[in-house]
């Protein structure tokens, strides 16, 4: 276990969209600058005043490339910082070489973690290491203030790999609204087609038998081919034109709902006569359940005019309730097992069971095929945005 997550630390890859450099880093460069400036002129106890001004001038230009080069920024610091306190012990003075302004090195330790890649992150923490043992032995303090230097030094690191734990975080939970999106575009996008294509094969099969005894009845169910594959086509376009520009949290096209449902029963062809009935108070419904309700009876009626042996009649019925909404459709065709179930129903049960619902379909007690949906109407009133209704 342990040496997978080493493994997995070890192979993690840098966080994505590094910006090289914003304002406020030339802002830290220019108050790092005249910080170094105030403390060289006025601080008297300078160890090798000129190579510690020009050691912590170089620390603050650092921080420029800490996002796009982390580990090459902290090298360079706290290798200086070996090179200087390795100096000072064979020099005379054997006191530390710099300036208090050089804290500015926490800036690059909270850099690593959160910008670097995870073998960025573990070279680079083994030189700061280094270096932070070097000056705890070299400088001869208590072991309590070693310990308080030691947390002080390595702070900002643990700040840094929180930010970016909270950031990828936030990144996996964006990526998979987006999956869900996807999905849902989906089964938007097959319930559709499947319904208007199942129309234009049923007007189409009409026509055939109807060309040789009745040219104008063929005529109308070219033309209905026609109406049913424009509308295919520009509900389509709007699918993916919403997929294409849509970003996260922005708003689709507002789907089919009750309202639509009057429109979706005219079912061309003639073969099926829908007898549609409505009650209750469906104007207020929120919006998923109202997606729902249109979903469910388009791949009920898609479905009879596939599959329904001699019907002749479909049967729809949502009927409002003061906590629930039921939608029943059944045919007066003949009995049959029609196998499993197929995307479109799959997709049907898995949306009812989002809403807290449930969805039954099988053959009916006498004739046809049933499909029966009960819906919580409230269930999703909250995390749901409302749409304009059609």
């Amino acid at each position: 276990m342990l040496r997978d997550d080493l493994r997995t630390l070890w192979t993690e890859p840098r966080p994505p969209a590094a910006r090289a450099r914003v304002g406020r880093d030339w802002a830290l460069l220019a108050a790092g600058l005249a910080g170094v400036a105030l403390e060289a002129t006025l601080r008297e106890n300078v160890v090798w005043r000129p190579v510690a001004v020009v050691f912590t001038v170089g620390l603050f230009l650092l921080p420029l490339w800490r996002r796009t080069r982390p580990l090459a920024t902290v090298t360079l610091a706290f290798g200086s910082v070996i090179l200087l306190q390795t100096a000072s012990l064979v020099a005379a003075p054997r006191e530390p070489v710099g300036l208090y302004t050089g804290a500015v090195v926490l800036v690059l330790v909270y850099a690593l973690p959160r910008w670097g890649s995870g073998r960025e992150t573990v070279l680079g923490g083994s030189v700061i290491l280094a270096a932070g043992a070097l000056c705890s032995v070299t400088d001869q303090t208590p072991v309590g203030e070693n310990v308080v230097g030691f947390v002080f030094l390595l702070l900002p690191g643990v700040v840094g790999a929180a930010v970016r734990f909270r950031g990828s975080a936030r990144e996996r939970q964006l990526e998979q609204l987006r999956s869900r999106e996807r999905e849902q575009l989906a089964r938007e996008l097959h319930d559709t087609v499947a319904h208007h294509v199942s129309a234009m094969v049923i007007i189409a099969q009409a026509g055939r038998v109807l060309a040789g005894t009745d040219t104008s009845a063929a005529v109308e169910a070219l033309a209905g081919v026609e109406e049913e594959g424009a509308r295919t086509l520009e509900e389509m376009r709007a699918m993916v034109a919403a997929l294409r520009d849509r970003g996260v949290g922005a708003e689709l096209a507002p789907p089919a709902g009750v309202a639509d449902l009057e429109r979706l029963v005219r079912t061309p062809g003639g073969r099926l006569r829908v007898d549609l009935g409505l009650d209750g108070e469906l104007d207020a419904l929120p919006p998923a359940v109202d997606a729902a309700v249109y979903r469910i009876v388009q791949e009920s009626v898609t479905n009879a005019l596939r599959h329904a042996v001699d019907a002749t009649e479909l049967f729809v019925r949502v009927a409002a309730e003061r906590h629930t909404v039921r939608v029943s459709v059944r045919d007066n065709g003949r009995r049959t097992g029609r196998g499993r179930d197929g995307y479109g129903l799959t997709g049907l049960r898995e949306r009812a069971t989002l809403l807290g619902g449930t969805l039954r379909v099988g053959p009916g007690t006498d004739q046809g095929w049933h499909v029966e949906a009960e819906l919580p109407r409230a269930r999703s009133e909250s995390g749901v945005h409302s749409r304009p209704r059609r």
